[in-house]
C-alpha cells in the first residue's frame, strides 16, 4: 500500500475536500473521458446523491460542478477567472472545455439535486452524463467522492482496496504494526520510510519542492487568516474570530503573569485561521480532508513559533510522518466525514498532527505509533453535523480543539517509552466499526445533532 504524501496533503480550494474539491476533480475526469470517446457530445447532465445533495449548496458542490465540467481543477484554481466563467455559462448555458467544443448545460435544468436515496457505492455520490445532439444519454460514469479530494468511479469503489495497485516501493507498510517492524529492522525513522517510499516514484528535489509548496500554502493560509475580518458567507452570519484573538494574543505578550493555558488559545487561533478561509472558499491544503485542514498547520506553527529548537527545515520530516499516519487510516478506515463521522476527519488529523509533531520533538518510532492512537482514541465517536451543511459550526472550533489535543497527545507519548496498551491498528479498527454503526443522521448531512439543535432566532 503506498499512498503518497502529496495524495494526504492537496491544494485545493474550500470550503470542503469531499464536496467541493471532489465534484471539481470527478468532472474533470469525466471531460478527460469525452476527450477520448468516439461519440459526439452536445450536452452534459449531472446528478447529487446523498451527502452530496443534502449539504451540497452550502459546501458550493454546485458551482464546483460547473467549474469542474468547465475545465478548472482546484490546485490551479483561480477565482477571478472562475467568476467570469459561471457568468458566461449563466448566460449562455453553456461550457466551453479546453480540448472539446461547446456544450450545452443549463446550470437550472442540467444539475439535479437529488435528495432520495444515497446511491450504494458511497455516501457522496453523483453521475455525470454526456447527450447527443437529440439530448439522449450517449456516456455516463458515476462517481464517489470518498474525502480528502479522493475520487473514484463507481467500478473503482466496486473493485475495492484488493484492486488497488501502485508503483513497487521499498517499505510498503499496511499496517502501524508493519511499519513498527519496518522501521525496528531498517533502524530508520518513519519519515525516512516515508521518503524512500517517494523517492521511488519522484525525485528528491521533487519531494522537497513539493514539500515546500505545501508548507508555503498552509503557512500562508494562516496568516490570511488572521488577517481576517468580517462574516463567512453562507447565511449562518458566523463572525470571524481568528484576527482578534491574534491581535489580543500579541498584545498580551511579555506580560509577567500570562496563565499557562493561554498557549491553547494560540494553538486554537491557527487552526482557526485556517477553517475561516476555508469557510470563506480560500486555498487551503488538505490535511487530510478541508474540514479538518487547520489541526496539522496549528501544530506546525506553534512548534516553530514556540518551542525552543523548532527548525522550519524539519517540516518535511513532519508532514512525512503524518503523512505516513494519515495512509495508515485511509487505508484501513476513513478520512470522509461522510463514511465515518468528524473522528474520520479531526481525529484523523490530531493522530497525523500528533505523529508528526512527536517525531520532530526526537520520538522513536513507538513513542509516534502511541501518539497517534492517543489522539486518534479520544475523538472515537465524533460526529459530524454542520449546521446547515456548512464547514462553520461546530467545525471552525473544533479544529483548534483538535489541535490541543494532538499537542497532549505528542506530550504524553514522550513521557513513556513507546509501550502502550491499545494498538493504533486497533484504534483505527474500532473507528471503522463505529463508523459503521453510526446513524447516516450524523455523518456529515445536516439531518442531525447540533445541524438540527441550533437557535431560533
Amino acid at each position: 500500500m503506498f499512498l503518497s504524501v502529496f495524495d494526504m496533503f492537496k491544494i485545493g480550494i474550500g470550503p470542503s475536500s469531499s464536496h467541493t474539491m471532489g465534484p471539481m476533480v470527478a468532472g474533470a475526469r469525466f471531460l478527460d473521458r469525452l476527450r477520448g470517446s468516439p461519440f459526439a457530445v452536445r450536452g452534459l447532465r449531472a446528478s447529487l446523491h446523498g451527502s452530496l445533495a443534502f449539504t451540497g449548496v452550502g459546501h458550493a458542490t454546485d458551482r464546483a460542478v460547473i467549474l469542474g465540467l468547465a475545465g478548472f481543477l482546484p490546485d490551479s484554481y483561480d477565482a477571478e477567472k472562475a467568476e467570469v466563467a459561471l457568468a458566461s455559462i449563466r448566460a449562455t448555458q453553456e461550457v466551453n472545455p479546453p480540448g472539446l467544443p461547446a456544450l450545452r448545460f443549463d446550470p437550472a435544468r442540467d444539475l439535479v439535486f437529488d435528495y432520495g436515496p444515497a446511491l450504494a457505492g458511497h455516501a457522496n455520490g453523483m453521475i455525470l452524463s454526456a447527450l447527443d445532439a437529440e439530448g439522449d444519454v450517449i456516456l455516463q460514469e458515476t462517481y464517489y467522492s470518498i474525502g480528502g479530494g479522493f475520487v473514484v468511479t463507481e467500478a473503482e469503489q466496486a473493485a475495492g482496496k484488493g484492486a488497488q495497485s501502485g508503483p513497487k516501493v521499498p517499505y510498503p507498510f499496511e499496517t502501524a504494526a508493519q511499519m513498527l517492524a519496518m522501521a525496528r529492522e531498517s533502524g530508520l525513522s518513519i519519515a525516512a520510510m516515508k521518503r524512500a517510499n517517494e523517492t521511488a516514484i519522484r525525485p528528491a528535489r521533487a519531494i522537497d519542492e513539493g514539500i515546500e509548496r505545501i508548507w508555503s500554502v498552509m503557512r500562508a493560509c494562516i496568516d490570511r487568516g488572521l488577517q481576517g475580518e468580517g462574516i463567512l458567507p453562507g447565511g449562518l452570519k458566523v463572525r470571524r474570530r481568528a484576527g482578534a484573538i491574534h491581535r489580543a494574543l500579541l498584545a498580551e505578550r511579555g506580560m509577567n503573569l500570562t496563565a499557562p493555558h493561554v498557549i491553547n488559545d494560540w494553538m486554537s487561533t491557527y487552526a482557526m485561521a485556517v477553517n475561516e478561509e476555508n469557510a470563506a472558499g480560500g486555498q487551503v491544503v488538505t490535511a487530510p480532508t478541508n474540514g479538518a485542514a487547520g489541526v496539522v498547520p496549528a501544530v506546525i506553527r506553534y512548534w516553530l513559533d514556540h518551542v525552543p529548537g523548532a527548525s522550519p527545515a524539519r517540516v518535511g520530516e513532519f508532514l512525512l510522518t503524518a503523512a505516513a499516519i494519515g495512509g495508515l487510516i485511509k487505508h484501513n478506515a476513513s478520512i470522509s466525514g461522510a463514511e465515518c463521522g468528524c473522528q474520520a476527519e479531526v481525529g484523523s488529523a490530531a493522530a497525523m498532527a500528533a505523529a508528526g509533531l512527536c517525531a520532530v520533538l526526537g520520538g522513536s518510532p513507538e513513542q509516534v505509533e502511541n501518539a497517534a492512537e492517543i489522539a486518534l482514541e479520544h475523538h472515537l465517536g465524533m460526529t459530524c453535523d454542520p449546521v446547515r451543511g456548512l464547514v462553520q459550526v461546530p467545525c471552525i472550533e473544533r479544529n483548534g480543539l483538535g489541535a490541543i489535543k494532538a499537542v497532549s497527545a505528542a506530550s504524553l507519548a514522550l513521557r513513556g517509552d513507546g509501550q502502550h496498551f491499545m494498538p493504533l491498528d486497533n484504534c483505527i479498527e474500532a473507528m471503522r466499526q463505529t463508523g459503521a454503526d453510526m446513524s447516516e443522521k450524523y455523518k456529515e448531512t445536516a439531518l442531525g445533532g447540533l445541524a438540527v439543535n441550533i437557535p431560533n432566532c
